[in-house]
């Protein structure tokens, strides 16, 4: 069994790291690369990177951010938020990450995905999938419709048929995120999540909803998750990325251990 990964979220907003729920309500909580740097040391698999307003206020990329980053942590980490061409996906991996990923861009203009695949490889591409639940209709036949611009745009996309499209195109992984459950810190939405997992064979990041290690063991179990993604749980200190890894072994889950 490969090793489920541990991957704390770190949102970004005018250069800091901020978090909402559900999306909305924002505050400021800290600095994305002191973070990142503490993160790296606690254990983290990985780290994720959005600039949550860059595509809907129509902005270019944090580069700045990712270079700093990239000087101080030594695991990969994949950047999102206003990506929307090769030359942007470029210019991510140039300065330092080792993903780019893509969401409202890609729905936009799913040409990105295989593009970005054949330039760099789809190891390197990881689409983001923010999705809300909805009543059953013959347009959303699964109940689950992509929303993209923060939450804030219904495209009328099936989230199955999407993550089908996806994986076709090129995508290395899949970062579903429910809204429904994002920053609730109820558990993950694991009936999406299970569901997406079953619809494709690359990996699945769950998101949305962690408030326990618990919530994240089943991530990865009933949710056949590749991986948990992390927030709040770990910004404020409720718990150490080293209680979410012994906990998830203490149920079974094979991780990394923490050195």
């Amino acid at each position: 069994m490969l090793s489920k990964r541990v991957i704390p979220c770190l949102d970004v907003r005018d250069g800091k790291l901020t978090k909402g729920i559900k999306f909305k309500g924002n505050v400021d909580i800290g600095d994305p690369v002191e973070t990142a740097r503490l993160y790296y040391e606690a254990g983290a698999d990985e780290l994720v990177f959005y600039d949550i307003t860059a595509s809907s206020e129509g902005r270019g990329i944090m580069l700045d951010v990712v270079d700093k980053v990239a000087s101080q942590i030594f695991i990969p980490f994949s950047v999102g938020g206003g990506i929307s061409t090769v030359e942007d996906m470029r210019a991510v991996l140039l300065a330092g990450a080792e993903k780019i990923s893509v969401n409202s861009a890609a729905v936009k203009n799913p040409d990105i995905i295989s593009q970005g695949a054949a330039a760099f490889g789809s190891q390197c591409v990881v689409v983001g999938m923010d999705v809300k639940q909805v009543p059953v209709s013959e347009k959303i036949p699964s109940g689950y419709e992509i929303v993209i611009h923060g939450g804030r745009k219904p495209m009328g996309l099936d989230a199955v048929e999407w993550a089908r499209t996806v994986e076709a195109l090129g995508a290395g992984e899949i970062c579903c995120n429910s809204i429904d459950a994002d920053g609730a810190k109820t558990g993950y939405e694991l009936t999406l999540t299970r569901l997406i997992s079953e619809t494709v064979t690359i990996p699945v990041i769950a998101s949305g909803g962690a408030g326990n290690p618990d919530h994240m063991a089943d991530a990865v179990t009933v949710g056949k998750a590749s991986a948990a993604l992390i927030a709040s749980i770990v910004h404020y200190g409720e718990y150490s990325i080293e209680d979410c890894k012994n906990r998830m072994a203490a149920r079974g889950v094979k991780v990394r251990r923490v050195w």
